[in-house]
């Protein structure tokens, strides 16, 4: 990863310390690139440095739709509920009393907690910084009568090359978080001060998500056992299932009616929000995180609702001990982002992955205090019948950048700007379409 950017202007000129560092290859690809391609990339990176300009970054060669569409899906959705911090009161109960679907749960939990290092060691971690890369794909299988072979499965770039970029991530207890990614130029932050999650995008300025503050879902693949049990402390336990070749027990856990409708708005309803725990039989360890979400947009003009269904899977992998604790190096994301409601013409199914590898960790921060974690100063609360594209509940009263200029693309042309803008209103809400 390079965390420093070197002065373009002048050779010897002092080199610039990056906010969040970028993998090599993001650099390193102007050597093949042309004149102009090189010059887009240094203005993309010089934009995302500058983040008070006036102006959004260009659309890296066209892909401004594209990229959008996967940072605000897959960049820094939410869990699908608020995680209550008291793991121990809630598994120290006598297993006795609780239905077995349940009991097995809180066993499994428990057994997860000394897996990951102890209650000892994780109550010994106040706050935490992670570091890492992630390289982004999409495509689109469209569903009706119009799909033909050579339109089923298109990649946004050829060879499944992606977009790459790097991450940042900060946490303190008790619930505040902050991460910065920079994707192919781009950046979104996100964060919590405990009172509320917050979301900022170079198309969309300051919003924050409906309801209650909620964890990072990134926090939850394998960086976070604490939010991780406590998560799951109050699930049921459905059985076993192989993933990845290991025989895992799978927890599931569904959100209430009441939060649900905390994170709804006017325009938008949340049907139904779940999401599972495959945690190994042989580790005791998290394999997978799998969430779905159900939602339904209203839309004035039209007399039949939107739906979007969302299935978001991660494969959590490489776990390495970091003072007593153990912790996911590396993993693999997959959404599946359905459409329908419409004609049949109109669905459309697409499909993004993320792979992710961790490359430093570290616990108790010195000198992370609560002001790192404060939301950005234009945030402000949304009145009452207001863009739907504000966020959902929160919204910024004046939006500093104008949203990208989108060219067509194979996602483009069935997923346009506006039906981003509602799911990436849902993924602050539940984020990102989760």
């Amino acid at each position: 990863m390079r965390k420093l950017f070197p002065n373009l202007e002048r050779e010897d000129g002092l080199e610039t310390v990056l906010e969040v560092p970028v993998p090599e290859e993001t650099l390193l690809a102007g050597d093949d690139m042309s004149s102009r391609s090189s010059k887009t990339l240094c203005t993309n990176m010089k934009a995302w440095m500058r983040p008070h300009v006036e102006r959004a970054p260009p659309s890296p060669i066209g892909r401004g739709a594209e990229l959008q569409l996967m940072l605000g899906v897959i960049g820094a959705p939410l869990v699908p509920l608020p995680v209550v911090r008291a793991y121990n009161s809630a598994l120290i109960r006598d297993l006795k009393e609780d239905p077995i679907e349940v009991s097995m749960a809180k066993y499994i939990v428990r057994q997860y907690i000394a897996a990951s290092g102890g209650e000892q060691a994780l109550d010994a971690i106040k706050s935490m910084y992670a570091m890492g890369q992630v390289r982004m794909t999409a495509s689109e299988i469209p569903k009706g009568n119009g799909g033909d072979a050579t339109s089923i499965g298109r990649k946004l770039r050829k060879g499944g090359a992606g977009e790459v970029g790097g991450f940042v991530l900060w946490q303190k207890q008790p619930d505040l978080w902050c991460l910065e990614l920079v994707v192919s130029g781009c950046k979104i932050s996100a964060g919590s001060d405990g009172k509320v999650a917050w979301r900022q995008t170079p198309w969309h300025q300051s919003h924050a998500s409906r309801g209650p503050p909620r964890p990072l879902r990134r926090s939850l693949q394998g960086l976070d056992p604490r939010c991780t049990a406590n998560l799951f402390a109050n699930s049921i336990c459905l059985g076993e299932k192989a993933v990845n070749g290991e025989d895992c027990f799978v927890l599931r856990l569904d959100a209430e009616a009441a939060t649900l409708r905390a994170r709804s708005s006017s325009s938008v309803e949340i049907i139904r929000n779940t999401v599972w725990g495959y945690f190994s039989q042989r580790t005791g360890l998290l394999v997978q995180l799998e969430d779905s979400h159900l939602l339904r947009i209203k839309s004035a003009a039209a007399k039949e609702s939107v739906y979007w269904e969302t299935t978001m899977e991660s494969l959590i992998e490489d776990y390495r001990t970091i003072d007593g604790v153990n912790i996911a190096h590396a993993g693999r994301t997959s959404v599946s982002l359905f459409r329908f409601g419409e004609t049949s013409d109109g669905h459309t199914r697409t499909r993004m992955e993320e792979t992710w590898t961790v490359e430093e960790v570290d616990f108790n921060v010195w000198g992370l205090s609560t002001e790192c974690f404060l939301p950005p100063a234009d945030l402000k609360e949304e009145k009452e019948g207001g863009d739907f594209g504000g966020g959902g509940g929160l919204v910024a009263a004046k939006s500093v950048r104008p949203p990208f200029r989108v060219r067509p693309g194979p996602i483009a042309a069935r997923i346009g700007p506006s039906q981003v803008a509602a799911i990436d209103d849902e993924s602050d809400e539940e984020d990102g379409s989760q």
